[in-house]
């Protein structure tokens, strides 16, 4: 997205620019609460001090990198932002980064009345948040003028047509002055529809909504339920996941879905975002840093336990320590998933088969791995590489996963997040050996997916390791 882009530059640049013109004006003040002493310099022999042009510019650079935490820059969060969202996020911003400047390099100045070094914080807060807020401002009303006048919009597909769905397709395009959908054309999945036009936008018949969009080059999707029920709008759901675009449903259909529809747009159509879960872009990016650096220690200081499970497998049985296999992640993109065997090297040579308590295909090793959670350690570079996170839905094979999807359509909401690790699934139900017991796991994940938080995360971790030490994992 050409605009997205645009705009994301934009913000750094004028975070950024706000940010260094905030903290100048702030060193003119700060110049003038110094002790005698020190004020006997004038004022530009002061500013142009070494260690004052140092902290002019990483001051900015470290503002932009806390926006930057907090989901400022994030895609889906660039060009429709909320005034109070926004505001929040600068009152938070600012306070941390005052804090940060304060205490690593304001702390040394030769200040000894405290009233001034509180002077000094409340100048500094307000010189970091005062700017930014005019100039975030000021680019937000110029946006919402923008999106009204039509300059600014995204093309939107919409899959699913029927003559019903004509009242909802005029809500949605007298909606664009808000959300800045702009309808370029409508799919019809289901090859019912009778005309090859809808409010005066040309109807596709086709059964590849994604080539469809594809071709378009839409940027957004919009699913109206398919007419041949709820399995196929599921699976329409899940075709279009590879598209790695924003894609939204009615809040009648996400209800069907068996969740709880929130929404974001009060004076718009409303449509709930299915590409992303009940997360805020801040948890989101701030899940993913912790992700990173907890994987890296994880790896150097488990490293002796990896080399010792490693040689293990391998003297136990014939084949290699650690075995790769393909699985569904965020978004319904494929990946490896890597885990220490715990099988034999023919386990599944007659096609997929979930194991079972006392399964012969099981090695020696494999059970006490299994027991301990400990077959999952080589994930952490799963992690690390982006295609899992610590906490989240467990991953599945596309050969469970469709059989899955024709019992339960929800499960198609698990994709909106990155699987994990370990999840609330696992701790409270553990392994699953056959579908229906998948399906009664999915209960927990789906409860995940609406109450996605750091919380939520350390009370699942906390359990998990429970399990590891007291060997409660089969």
């Amino acid at each position: 997205m050409q605009q997205v882009t645009a705009h994301r530059i934009k913000y750094i640049l004028a975070d950024f620019c706000s940010a260094s013109a905030g903290f100048f004006l702030f060193n003119i003040f700060r110049f003038h609460t110094m002790p005698g002493e020190i004020t006997g310099y004038d004022l530009w022999r002061f500013m142009t001090k070494e260690y004052l042009i140092a902290e002019q510019c990483l001051v900015p650079i470290l503002v932009v990198v806390l926006y930057s935490l907090f989901g400022s820059y994030n895609k889906t969060n660039t060009l429709y932002k909320s005034r109070l969202e926004e505001t929040l996020t600068n009152l938070i911003v600012s306070l941390l980064a005052m804090l940060v400047v304060f205490f690593v390099a304001l702390i040394n100045d030769n200040i000894q009345e405290r009233a001034t070094n509180y002077e000094l914080m409340l100048a500094l807060f307000a010189a970091l948040f005062v700017p930014t807020f005019i100039v975030r401002m000021l680019i937000l009303n110029a946006n919402a003028k923008k999106i009204r006048r039509g300059e600014y919009f995204i093309d939107t597909v919409v899959v699913g047509a029927s003559p019903s769905y004509k009242p909802r397709l005029e809500k949605i395009m007298k909606s664009s002055i808000y959300n800045g959908f702009r309808i370029i054309a409508v799919v019809d999945t289901d090859k019912s529809y009778p005309g090859d036009e809808i409010l005066g936008l040309p109807v596709y018949h086709s059964d590849d909504p994604a080539g469809i969009c594809k071709r378009l080059k839409a940027k957004v999707v919009v699913i109206m339920p398919s007419t041949k029920g709820l399995s196929e709008t599921t699976s329409i759901i899940n075709r279009l996941y590879s598209l790695e675009i924003p894609m939204f449903i009615s809040a009648d259909l996400y209800t069907m879905l068996g969740m709880r529809p929130r929404v974001s747009q009060v004076i718009a159509e409303p449509v709930i975002d299915i590409t992303n879960a009940h997360i805020s872009p801040a948890t989101c990016n701030l899940k993913r840093l912790s992700d990173i650096v907890n994987a890296i220690l994880s790896m150097v200081i488990l490293s002796p336990v990896f080399a010792a499970i490693a040689i293990a497998v391998k003297l136990d049985s014939k084949g290699p320590a650690i075995y790769r296999q393909k699985r569904i992640g965020r978004h319904k993109k494929p990946f490896f998933i890597y885990k220490f065997r715990t099988m034999r090297q023919d386990a599944e040579d007659n096609g997929p088969a979930l194991s079972a308590k006392n399964d012969p295909r099981i090695t020696k090793i494999g059970y006490f791995l299994r027991k301990y959670r400990l077959d999952e350690l080589p994930q952490f570079w799963n992690v690390l590489k982006g295609d899992m996170s610590f906490v989240g839905p467990r991953p599945e094979r596309e050969y469970y996963i469709s059989q899955i999807i024709e019992r339960v359509p929800a499960y198609s909401l698990i994709h909106q997040i990155r699987p994990g690790i370990t999840s609330w699934g696992m701790v409270r139900y553990g392994y699953a050996t056959s579908v229906d017991q998948m399906i009664e796991r999915l209960e927990y994940d789906l409860l995940y997916l609406e109450n996605v938080s750091f919380a939520v995360d350390l009370k699942i971790l906390f359990h998990t390791i429970s399990t590891v030490i007291t060997g409660k994992g089969l």
